[in-house]
């Protein structure tokens, strides 16, 4: 498998390159002050799982918050509980006139 140049900018991924179609991962040392790293799970045509305690930043200036131990946060924006999951993404529609 090829390797990315040693060259490359700083927050570049080393090592390996992923397969196509994934995400590589960026890492770098924590600063002063900085919280210890989340793990995030696409799920595909679902939310996204993080682990928590999370915050979300509103559009309207707030902040939703949830202290669970993983979060399920919405990213198809159907949700009646925005920005957490309802599992509205699984709702299927039936085509007009079927």
């Amino acid at each position: 498998m090829p390797t990315n140049d040693a060259d490359s900018p700083a927050g570049t991924p080393s090592g390996p390159v992923p397969p196509s179609g994934s995400v590589p991962a960026l890492s770098a040392p924590p600063g002063p002050g900085a919280a210890a790293a989340r793990r995030v799970e696409v799920v595909p045509g679902g939310p996204l799982l993080v682990e928590g305690p999370i915050e979300v930043p509103l559009a309207d200036g707030g902040v939703a918050r949830s202290d669970r131990v993983v979060v399920a946060v919405c990213a198809c924006r159907r949700s009646r509980r925005w920005p957490w999951c309802d599992t509205s993404h699984r709702t299927r529609r039936t085509p007009p006139n079927a």
